[in-house]
């Protein structure tokens, strides 16, 4: 074929091949630093392979998550704040992961974007990066998609993928061995995590406060600072806890918060009794309650309220388990126990 006069290019229609090269060679290293036993591949392949008998599984059985970020990205765009979204996205795929009992092994991303930004792909992939080494996860792949028309100036969205292992017989929950009178722990929020931030949005329009605004409950942050901190990720703290056999249960308390999440790892004929005063509302929330005017049943089921994760536990294996949280830097506490339904 031969290069015709006015011919069209695929740089002229708005997708730009080299920048998504060069993005590729500017997150190589990124990707590279977390490698773990398991997963020592390179990108640029069409695939990742994983071995499990190097990451020490006898009979292992795979989990599989994918989630995104929702709308708490608007915040990252519109207040320019790249960095932190990426361990955000990381945390709602792996944390679910740990519901399940499973360790994290591999992640992908998928970047979508009108126009690619190097600098802002390349900050956003960095906390992806983050997150993973968080997690303990090897960041394998992912697409960056550059696709003109379908996303205004500056717009971006995420979706995450992670692929984790747990021995068959360490699967979450244990339904069989739940019984009334098992107690039920709360692991500490770093905040609304990525949940919920259609209805923040909505309040912050109602206060009149801008993005750069002091934060009313954050002292020396931002408004969007304050609503930006990452979603924590528990698996340094949690997986050694189901791997010692104490746990029956586990929920990540994500969209539909303290009223949706906790029965789906809990057995039937159970129902979980929180006691809403065994730990502090976060200033946060107070805030989004006071100024949004949100009911009580509102915020627990929009919201975690200050409980990013949940473990049914035996009452003889609260002390051990709340210890070893504890001792993990976790702020965790009894906050509930398991009733007959």
């Amino acid at each position: 074929m031969s290069d015709l006069p006015n011919g069209l290019t695929y740089a002229q229609s708005g997708v730009d091949i080299d920048a998504g090269a060069a993005l590729v060679e500017a997150i190589k290293p990124l990707a590279k630093a977390t490698r773990r036993p398991g997963a020592d591949g390179s990108l640029g392949g069409f695939g990742a392979l994983f071995d499990l008998k190097a990451a020490g599984y006898d009979d292992p059985l795979l989990v599989s998550t994918t989630d995104g970020v929702g709308t708490k990205l608007r915040i990252a765009i519109d207040a320019k704040m790249h960095a932190t979204v990426g361990i955000d996205l990381v945390a709602m795929c792996v944390n679910d992961l740990l519901a399940q009992g499973a360790e994290p092994l591999l992640f992908l991303d998928y970047f979508a974007t009108g126009k690619l930004d190097l600098e802002v792909a390349k900050s956003v992939v960095a906390g992806i990066a983050e997150g993973c080494k968080m997690a303990g996860a090897a960041l394998v792949g992912g697409e960056t998609a550059e696709m003109p028309g379908m996303y205004g100036d500056g717009e971006y969205d995420l979706a995450g993928f992670s692929v984790g292992a747990v021995e068959r017989d360490g699967v979450l929950p244990k339904l069989d061995k739940q019984r009334a009178g098992d107690l039920i722990i709360g692991v500490g929020s770093s905040g609304p995590h990525s949940n919920g931030y259609s209805l923040v949005r909505r309040v912050v329009e109602r206060s009149g406060l801008a993005w750069d605004a002091p934060a009313p409950f954050a002292e020396g942050k931002t408004l969007a600072e304050a609503l930006m901190a990452p979603t924590r990720i528990y698996v340094k703290s949690i997986l050694p806890l189901l791997q010692s056999g104490r746990i029956k249960g586990g929920a990540h308390i994500t969209g539909g918060g303290l009223i949706e999440n906790p029965p789906r790892c809990i057995a039937k004929g159970l129902v979980p009794e929180f006691d809403w005063n065994a730990w502090p509302l976060p200033p946060v929330f107070a805030w989004l309650q006071d100024v949004g005017g949100i009911s009580d049943h509102e915020l627990r089921r929009t919201f975690n309220c200050g409980v990013g994760f949940i473990l049914v536990v035996a009452a003889s294996d609260a002390e051990p388990v709340l210890a070893a949280l504890l001792n993990a830097d976790e702020d965790a506490f009894i906050c509930g126990q398991l009733v007959a339904g």
